[in-house]
């Protein structure tokens, strides 16, 4: 077993976490030898107590390492570990960097300029438009935008990073097993082909309550900082603002309308010290980045008469009023992952517009 398996294993058990972690390894200096270690010898140590001393001893009978192993191949990703040389630099900084660090594509140096983007999920046609928006002239100029897959502000800004032809990261708050929601399969696909899904978490885990806080202060630990575009009172984007400011990292902030839900918790973080932004140059002054003025798309998005396939099948199925996914996967005739596919590559190539509640209106 190498250090990387060790890791691994060590994610997988039970009550193991990062600050634990490094605990163990300051008394017993590498991950495989915490595995050898007898309970007893694992509870003299601060804080681990008798519950995860046990599991950590006995961890072969609940962790099917070689099965983990064969998973993570089979899926075509890898893992990183804290002894990585291409771990995140940044997130390796925080006070409880992930054990282990599954990665589907490709993380590289040029991603350490990345802006966290976050907002709610129950977003308006301003912040979804918006984020789109800054996240396309924000990765137009070089910067990768990070976020959680979600729907609502997370997907507009994996959007518009793609249409940018950017760089975009996506972190997910569970295995790769279980990509959530699962609409956005066909965009976290696309996200593979120039950026990254990242997980801390285990092929098989599931996504839970518990799990999408955890999430969020990767995204906020592996950026550069954290722009909030439209967050309510309770929001979970306020979570990763928060973080991000424990973390060290700047917060910027959307102003939003004063009378929509939604707006109260970002309007309330420019209130507390937050960068109001209006424009992605507001935040590229801090990176010490340009940004054309009128950035535009490398090349031209084709016409309607231009599709093919699915896509042409789906565009037609399309009407001048808005229609809801399922009833373009019932006119369209065609299976819903298709659907979603060529919605997601219309919408790059500004044909198609996505409303907020799964429904989809032609661009004219």
């Amino acid at each position: 077993m190498n250090s990387t398996e060790a890791c691994i294993a060590l994610n997988m058990i039970r009550g193991m976490g990062p600050v634990r972690l490094r605990r163990l390894l300051d008394v017993f200096g590498s991950p495989e030898r915490i595995l050898l270690a007898r309970a007893s010898q694992l509870r003299e140590v601060e804080n681990v107590g008798p519950e995860t001393a046990d599991s950590i001893a006995r961890w072969e009978e609940t962790v099917d390492l070689p099965a983990e192993l064969r998973r993570i191949a089979d899926f075509g990703a890898r893992v990183l570990t804290l002894d990585s040389p291409d771990y995140p630099t940044y997130l390796r900084e925080i006070h409880d960097p992930p054990i282990a660090l599954y990665i589907w594509g490709a993380w590289t140096e040029r991603d350490r300029t990345g802006i966290g983007v976050v907002g709610s999920r129950q977003s308006s046609h301003y912040g979804t438009e918006s984020a789109k928006k800054l996240s396309y002239q924000l990765a137009y100029a070089g910067v990768t935008i990070i976020s959680g897959l979600a729907r609502g502000i997370d997907t507009a800004a994996h959007l518009g990073a793609l249409a940018a032809q950017g760089r975009t990261v996506a972190v997910l708050g569970a295995g790769f097993h279980h990509l959530y929601p699962p609409e956005n399969r066909a965009l976290a696909e696309k996200i593979v082909e120039n950026g990254a899904l990242i997980s801390e978490f285990s092929m098989e885990v599931e996504p839970d309550r518990q799990t999408f806080p955890m999430r969020n202060r990767i995204i906020s630990g592996m950026s550069r900082g954290v722009l909030v575009v439209e967050a309510g009172a309770n929001s979970g984007a306020l979570i990763s603002a928060n973080q991000a400011i424990d973390q060290g990292r700047n917060v910027y902030a959307l102003p939003g309308q004063i009378d929509r839900p939604t707006s109260i918790g970002s309007n309330r973080l420019i209130q507390q010290g937050a960068k109001l932004v209006t424009s992605a140059s507001d935040i590229l002054q801090d990176l010490d980045l340009l940004i054309p003025e009128e950035p535009v798309p490398r090349h031209p998005a084709p016409r309607s008469g231009q599709l093919a396939g699915d896509e042409k099948t789906v565009f037609e199925a399309l009407g001048e009023t808005e229609i809801s996914l399922d009833d373009l996967v019932a006119k369209s005739s065609l299976p819903s992952h298709k659907v979603t596919s060529s919605l997601l590559t219309l919408e790059m190539r500004r044909l198609v517009k996505r409303l907020p509640g799964q429904y989809f209106i032609r661009i004219s």
